[in-house]
């Protein structure tokens, strides 16, 4: 059912909250509406639901230590037999990196608005699920990822970041990027953002990325300052990328889904690759564990420091397969 504004002598509200855009659909009001939304039927709920607190509570933990899969998804193919997730890597197993994470290119298909089509207007952007396009439309096919991204802040002694905003995006299994691709130029599966936990966490469900000509297997994310700065790249205050251990590709790429995957990582390695080449990946590569019938769970901690000016961002245009 689409939910429908209440009119008032102040202008349509929604939930007893004025409408950021008051002359668009409740559904069409932005990130920041949507969140905000979120976290106040939180808030109803963890009062309202005080007598079964004790239930609540197991349900929501069997859930946080699974990749949820999206409910009610409309697909354009027949979905898939599901498949095992994997269980998420410890956070207390993996050490603090001995430097700030790599100020990196965003690459040629980041879709956060500064070299075309921007992902970060669209209400439903908030997300942990990506394996679907926002709205409904074709879900990525792909061996199961869950990664979760750990974010400290280095100005404050490496504290936990909380509550800054996560974009993660990635190509599918084929190696195309939605919404720039031919063919999926109209999708927007794999992006998504969320908002760091009191840990600093975020965590995501995907899927394995392929690997395409001439770079090695990666996730872009970018780090904004809050969930209502995400509508401007130039607020980002960290731009990177996470790599993956060579030792977990070899089973995914031998699946028909990643056709061409393995031939073009048989021509790249960390060290020739042109992102992470300057040292191999050291602070990049993530903790890995799973296996390619069951999936994988990827962990790395990234810290930021806001006190040095941020050198990443966006590269228009780019060769064949981009960065």
């Amino acid at each position: 059912m689409t939910p429908e504004a209440d009119p008032t002598p102040d202008g349509p509200q929604y939930e007893g909250r004025p409408l950021d855009r008051p002359d668009d659909e409740v559904v069409d009001q932005g990130a920041g509406f949507d969140l905000r939304t979120l976290v106040s039927r939180r808030g109803i709920l963890s009062i309202a639901g005080l007598g079964v607190g004790a239930a609540a509570l197991a349900a929501c933990t069997a859930v946080g230590n699974a990749a949820a899969s999206p409910s009610a998804t409309r697909t354009a193919t027949p979905s898939p037999t599901p498949t095992p997730t994997p269980t998420p890597t410890s956070t207390t197993s993996v050490p603090l990196p001995a430097g700030e994470i790599p100020d990196e290119t965003a690459g040629p298909y980041p879709g956060d608005g500064s070299n075309g089509p921007d992902v970060l207007e669209q209400s439903g952007i908030v997300r942990s699920d990506l394996r679907s396009s926002i709205g409904g439309g074709t879900t990525a096919d792909g061996v199961p990822l869950q990664f979760t991204l750990r974010i400290t802040d280095m100005a404050n002694g490496d504290t936990p970041f909380a509550g800054v905003a996560v974009y993660a995006w990635h190509c599918d299994a084929q190696g195309r990027y939605s919404m720039y691709s031919s063919g999926v130029e109209n999708e927007s599966y794999l992006r998504g953002v969320q908002v760091t936990d009191a840990d600093g966490q975020v965590t995501f469900t995907s899927v394995v990325p392929g690997c395409y000509s001439g770079r090695w297997p990666h996730i872009h994310f970018e780090v904004y300052p809050s969930v209502d700065a995400i509508t401007d790249s130039a607020n980002a205050i960290a731009t990177s990328q996470l790599a993956f251990p060579e030792s977990m590709l070899g089973g995914v790429y031998a699946l028909p889904a990643y056709d061409g995957s393995a031939a073009n990582l048989a021509g790249v390695t960390l060290a020739s690759d042109n992102v992470f080449g300057d040292d191999g990946g050291a602070l990049q590569v993530a903790t890995v564990t799973g296996d390619a019938s069951s999936g994988f769970s990827a962990m790395l901690v990234a810290r930021v420091d806001t006190i040095t000016a941020p050198t990443g961002g966006s590269m228009p245009g780019g060769g064949p397969g981009g960065r």
